[in-house]
Parts: C-alpha cells; sequence; structure tokens
C-alpha cells in the first residue's frame, strides 16, 4: 500500500508548490459556493473536516478512502484559504471535472451527419427494411439484432461464447451517465442491490428535476450513453434485440454523471472508491475529465492561479482514487478520446475550460505536466477506436510515444464514414448498435408516445424489439419491447474492452482467500493484452482521411510494429482469445 503511495506522491511533485499560490483576498459573499479538500497522506480526513467546520464551512461528505472532504461556504478566498492549512494536499471549488465524449457533443455531431442530404436519400431507400430486426440465421444461438453487431464478429464474441458466456460472481461497474435497469435487454444482468447513482441533478445543466430531491433512482438514465455502453458489456442473450460481450455477468450502475453528461470530481472519486469497496472485477469509464481537456500539474501557463488549483486538485483526487479502485481488484477501462489528436503530444487546447461556458482560453499543453483523464491515470487501460475495416478512426486519439501507457489496446466503436466505395459507407451500420432508454429515445423524438419509431428514429436507425412472456397462473401474457440506438466513439470501443476483460475473469478468476471471486487487475491487463489481436501500422506509417471528406488536421502517423503500435497499442481485443482455456494466465 505504501508502494502506491508514494509512486502516486513522486509523480506528482511539482503539484503541491502552486498548489499553495494564493489569490488576492476575495470579499466575503452570501453565495454558498461547494469546494472539496484532499487531505495530505497520513493526514485524518474526519479530523480535516472537523478543522474545516470550526474554520466556518459546512462539510455535506467525507471520503475515507482518499481523504477527500466536500464542503460548502460563504466565504470569499476559501480554497485559498484551505490550501494554506496544515495538513491539506489541494483545494479548489468542486467543479465540473468530466462529461461523456459521446452524449453531447459528438452525439450531436454524428446525428447531423446521419441526417445530411446523402443519408436522407439512402434512409428514405431502405428506412423501412433497416428498423425492422433481421431473422437470425437458422441454428444460430444469437438474439435477433447481433447480425448487426460486426464489432462482436470482429473480437471473436460468437466463438467466445461457445464456451464462457460470463459468471454472474463477476461484477462489472458502469460508470458513466445511469443504466435503465428496466430495460428488458439489462434487467435480468443488472444488479439493483449494489447499484448506486452518485449524482444530484442540477436543474441548470440537466433541466428541470424528474423525481424528489433531484436524485434520480440507481436504475435509470435520462441521457443514453450509459445505457448503451451497458448493452456493449452485458445484454443478456434472451432472445430479444441484442446480446453483450459477456452475457451473463452482474451488471453494477456506479452513476457518476449528470443528465447533461457532466461529471464533478466528488461523485467521480465515490464512484471509484465504491467500486473498489463494493467489490467490482471490471469498471468501464467512456468519460474524459473536463472542465479540462488535459489537467496540468501547476496548471498550463496561461491558467489563473485558481485554475491551476482546481487542475491540481483533480489530478491528485482522481490518482489516489485510481491507485485505491486498482488495489481493490478493479480492473480499470477507459476511452482514449474522440479529439482525433496524438495524445502524446496535443495540439494548443482551445476547448477548456469549457464549463462554464465562455471561460475557456488557449492553452500550452506540456505533456511532462498535463493529463487526459481518467485514461492517462495509473492502471487504467486505454482503448483506441476502429471501424469495421479495422481502420482508425477518424476521430479517435492515438499514441506516438509508446513508453508512456497511453493507449493499452484498441476496439470497435464504430466509424460512420467507413467503407468508402461500397454501399456501407456513411450508413449507420458503420455503427455501434447497442440498448436505450425509452424515456431518452422519447424525448428525443425518435419514438413517439405509443411506443413506435418515427421517421427521424428511422433515419438514424432506430429499432424496437418486442417478444411475448408468458404469463404463470392469472398473469395474462404480455408483449415485452425493446429498444436500440446506434452510437460512435472511443465511448463505444471501452465497453468492448471492459467486456472482454469480465470475460478473462469469468474464464480464468477463482475464489479469493478473503471470500468471492475475481482475478488480480494486473492479471487481468496481462491477458487482455497478450491475446489481443496484432493489427500493423497502415502501410507507410501515415492515415490520412481526406478521401472521406475530412481535412489534414485528421491525419494521424503510426508508429510502432505488429506486435504494438500507437493506433492499436497491443491490437484489437480478442474475447475468444482471452476464453481459450491454455492461455498461460489461467488460474494466477
Amino acid at each position: 500500500m505504501t508502494g502506491v503511495v508514494a509512486l502516486a506522491t513522486a509523480t506528482l511533485g511539482a503539484v503541491t508548490a502552486t498548489a499553495s499560490a494564493q489569490p488576492t483576498a476575495a470579499t466575503a459573499s452570501t453565495a454558498r459556493t461547494a469546494y472539496a479538500v484532499l487531505a495530505d497522506e497520513g493526514t485524518d480526513a474526519r479530523a480535516l473536516a472537523q478543522r474545516l467546520e470550526k474554520a466556518g464551512a459546512t462539510v455535506t461528505a467525507v471520503n475515507t478512502d482518499i481523504g477527500l472532504v466536500s464542503v460548502t461556504s460563504t466565504r470569499g478566498g476559501f480554497a485559498a484559504s484551505a490550501r494554506s492549512m496544515p495538513g491539506v494536499a489541494a483545494a479548489a471549488k468542486d467543479g465540473v471535472i468530466g462529461r461523456t465524449p459521446d452524449a453531447g457533443k459528438v452525439k450531436d455531431r454524428v446525428t447531423r451527419e446521419q441526417q445530411d442530404t446523402a443519408v436522407r436519400s439512402a434512409a428514405a431507400r431502405h428506412s423501412k427494411d433497416d428498423h425492422k430486426p433481421p431473422k437470425p440465421p437458422k441454428g444460430a444461438k444469437a438474439d435477433p439484432l447481433d447480425s448487426l453487431l460486426w464489432g462482436m464478429d470482429m473480437i471473436g464474441a460468437p466463438q467466445a461464447h461457445r464456451t464462457e458466456m460470463g459468471d454472474k460472481r463477476v461484477r462489472v461497474g458502469v460508470m458513466d451517465t445511469g443504466v435503465d435497469g428496466s430495460h428488458p435487454d439489462l434487467a435480468a444482468n443488472f444488479d439493483r442491490r449494489l447499484s448506486r447513482n452518485f449524482t444530484t441533478d442540477m436543474p441548470d445543466i440537466d433541466g428541470p428535476c424528474e423525481y424528489t430531491g433531484c436524485v434520480d433512482p440507481a436504475d435509470h438514465d435520462d441521457d443514453g450513453h450509459g445505457t448503451h455502453v451497458a448493452g456493449t458489456i452485458a445484454a443478456a442473450m434472451n432472445g430479444l434485440g441484442v446480446s453483450g460481450v459477456a452475457p451473463n455477468v452482474d451488471l453494477v450502475n456506479v452513476r457518476a454523471g449528470q443528465d447533461s453528461g457532466y461529471f464533478f470530481l466528488t461523485p467521480t472519486v465515490k464512484a471509484l472508491t465504491y467500486a473498489g469497496d463494493a467489490g467490482l472485477d471490471v469498471v468501464n469509464m467512456s468519460f474524459y475529465v473536463d472542465p479540462w481537456a488535459y489537467n496540468c500539474a501547476g496548471g498550463a501557463p496561461e491558467d489563473s492561479p485558481e485554475e491551476a488549483a482546481e487542475q491540481d486538485l483533480i489530478i491528485r483526487s482522481m490518482t489516489r482514487a485510481l491507485n485505491y479502485a486498482h488495489r481493490k481488484g478493479v480492473t480499470l477501462v477507459a476511452a482514449l478520446g474522440n479529439n482525433n489528436e496524438d495524445i502524446s503530444n496535443p495540439r494548443t487546447d482551445t476547448s477548456s475550460p469549457d464549463y462554464p461556458g465562455g471561460t475557456e482560453h488557449p492553452r500550452t499543453i506540456d505533456k511532462a505536466t498535463c493529463l487526459d483523464l481518467p485514461v492517462e491515470g495509473p492502471h487504467v487501460l486505454g482503448v483506441s477506436s476502429v471501424g469495421p475495416s479495422e481502420r482508425k478512426a477518424d476521430y479517435s486519439n492515438w499514441a506516438t510515444d509508446l513508453r508512456s501507457g497511453e493507449i493499452e489496446v484498441s476496439a470497435p466503436g464504430g466509424w460512420f464514414r467507413d467503407g468508402l466505395g461500397s454501399d456501407t459507407y456513411r450508413t449507420n451500420g458503420n455503427l455501434i448498435l447497442s440498448t436505450a432508454p425509452l424515456n431518452v429515445m422519447q424525448a428525443e423524438g425518435q419514438v413517439d408516445e405509443n411506443g413506435d419509431i418515427t421517421p427521424l428514429g428511422e433515419s438514424l436507425g432506430t429499432m424496437k424489439d418486442c417478444r411475448v412472456v408468458k404469463g404463470h397462473g392469472r398473469d395474462k401474457s404480455r408483449e415485452v419491447c425493446g429498444y436500440y440506438h446506434y452510437l460512435q466513439g472511443t465511448s463505444m470501443a471501452s465497453p468492448h474492452a471492459a467486456g472482454v476483460a469480465a470475460l478473462a475473469v469469468s474464464a480464468h478468476g477463482k475464489s479469493q482467500r478473503h471470500g468471492g471471486f475475481g482475478l488480480a487487475p494486473d492479471t487481468v491487463r496481462s491477458i487482455v493484452m497478450g491475446t489481443a489481436r496484432d493489427h500493423a501500422c497502415p502501410a507507410g506509417g501515415v492515415q490520412s482521411y481526406t478521401d472521406v471528406g475530412r481535412s489534414d488536421l485528421y491525419t494521424a502517423t503510426c508508429v510502432g510494429g505488429k506486435g504494438f503500435n500507437g493506433f492499436y497499442g497491443a491490437g484489437i481485443v480478442s474475447a475468444s482469445g482471452v476464453v481459450a482455456k491454455h492461455h498461460h494466465g489461467h488460474g494466477h
């Protein structure tokens, strides 16, 4: 334990000096502001909370796992004062720290692409047939829509399912915008007992609250992103809709994202430490840290002292939380990001801070001190995205520093512009199909109040699949329907990898001394990377996307050999590979 903490402290050595920089004293205010205060290693968080209360703050939560104290205060300059207190490692406003990359900006962008003139004409030709579930091949042990899941075929999921569908003792956490636990394709695997929602809806960004106290139930999703991710990981193989990579594992909602897709520091850290405490085996993190595209120790040169302090707090808190989860046996999987850039050598960041709006400014990113979190945090498997052709998707980040641990593997994430020169080019089928909450589909106008798919839904490839559930005794038979929609992004690649990790634990895990069933995260990592299917860089090492209408800004350079490179990492994850009984990782 000490070794892990010492490593984390060493890598963040530059943080402490700048965190103590104090701005000029602000005038007292009656507005109550939320702050997060991180205790020094070895400092009792509850004792620190008492000291902060004596200093006039109101303590709202204490996370003793990593020493994070959440407070509110009306005092101007509170954060600077807190940073000067003995035993405080970092303190700043408790602001937004993350956003699902596809829930907002990317989802909107893809939707616009799907509805452009070329696609509208294609949709008009094919929509009547496209939204009807195809019939599965005779004798196939698959769900009705599985023939549309090219990503599952790419990773060998059907072959894996012949011997391993996932073990119900294996728990997979979905750290996202929520999971619709009532979806008929997720309900059988959804763990209501362990699922938690760590967020409170905020009307200013999430819209009107739907539930008392603005706290959604732990089986609810008002965004759709988390439910889509959950379906890719573990939709049940039940004769309805789609089946996931690991269709028999236990799904746990560890919600940290707002309805709007933003993530706050305290809920995100709570979700990570809870994942460790609750004995989760794998956690998927298809989000990236906002308001900063890159969190820089001491801030970027253009950032204010308070902005620098906020980034220091995020880096140190997230690092501790990731270390904690790993130490507790959680395999951590995250999306590499959709900014179509070399994550080892980022462009000037012009988007941060993107909350609150209008505060963004150009920032010089020095990779020696700046991190894209959580994917560049400790012990995290970073996942890039490929399309049906296995080319790196145009939007997917990549890496040129192969020693830095930014990318580990690649997985199917969808690419709308794949298939140039064929009839699949710019079609919905190039994206990833998965589960969708009915409430979100209706709110977006893709499904009407009667539950029928609208013309908009048809153009976007949204599908409905129903089956009759037989009644027992006096209960009458009834029709149950599930809804499914297409998305693309590294957010969709990451759950493919998380599902593969869950199959690895299922196939090679064993009973633990302290009870339960599992497999050490470092062993899971070695199995997932060791069985990934090698994929070489494109010929010449340079991938241009100008042929599909992208600017030179998207052109990417791939470095490394077939066994490991900056586009694919150790290769495309393999569900069939991880369950192979002869693998050397078995039983470890």
